[in-house]
């Protein structure tokens, strides 16, 4: 199936976007989980990063404050969000490109890090498997990816709210703990776990995994 006729916007619904920050903002707390993506990346001056569904650019403005040496560029399907994100980063130097994370308009080897946070979730099980071998392409050698989405449960609570959320969109994969094996099967071999954070939607995980060439 086509991955395009599959996209779901921020929210599920467009007429939701404009929700999405203060959403994310005041009840998903995303400072404190964005916060340890970033130090997780641990980003060098000079590094290329490529934020993989940057929705309104929230992450990717975040990474640039804080490395303001490295070379940002955010990546959405959505132009609508895209618009939003060009007009928040106004006077700041980010590249904003639209396309899909299962065809990424990037030569092989052109990024030093991958980060993408809740954007998996979204992708049907053929798409993720297909966006995470893309994002092993465009990869440097030695490069690494985060995934900051939502994980299988650590506690009775979570397995409780995760029975409500699994219905949604294409999360079930992500709550049965399928993602770090979508991503060794991409080629990247060693998955870790890096956090885990509990929100009023589930469990969140943060994933790290280094390119490692054979």
């Amino acid at each position: 199936m086509n991955q395009s006729k599959r996209y779901i916007p921020a929210l599920s619904f467009r007429w939701l976007t404009p929700l999405y920050d203060p959403l994310l903002k005041w009840i998903m707390h995303e400072q404190t989980f964005k916060l340890k993506l970033i130090e997780n990346a641990k980003i060098q001056p000079g590094m290329k990063i490529l934020d993989l569904g940057c929705g309104t650019g929230t992450l990717t403005l975040m990474i640039k404050h804080m490395h303001s040496d490295a070379s940002i560029t955010g990546l959405d399907g959505d132009p609508q969000v895209l618009d939003i994100a060009r007009q928040k980063s106004r006077g700041v130097n980010i590249q904003w490109d639209e396309g899909l994370a299962s065809s990424l308009p990037y030569p092989d080897s052109a990024f030093d890090r991958v980060v993408t946070s809740l954007v998996i979730h979204h992708l049907t099980t053929d798409g993720k498997r297909r966006a995470f071998k893309e994002i092993f392409r465009v990869l440097k050698a030695q490069g690494e990816l985060l995934v900051l989405d939502f994980g299988a449960p650590h506690s009775p609570l979570a397995s409780f709210m995760t029975s409500y959320m699994r219905r949604l969109e294409e999360v079930a994969d992500n709550f049965d703990g399928l993602i770090p094996q979508f991503i060794a099967e991409a080629g990247f071999g060693v998955v870790h776990e890096a956090e885990h954070f509990l929100t009023l939607f589930g469990s969140l995980s943060l994933w790290r995994a280094v390119k490692v060439e054979r």
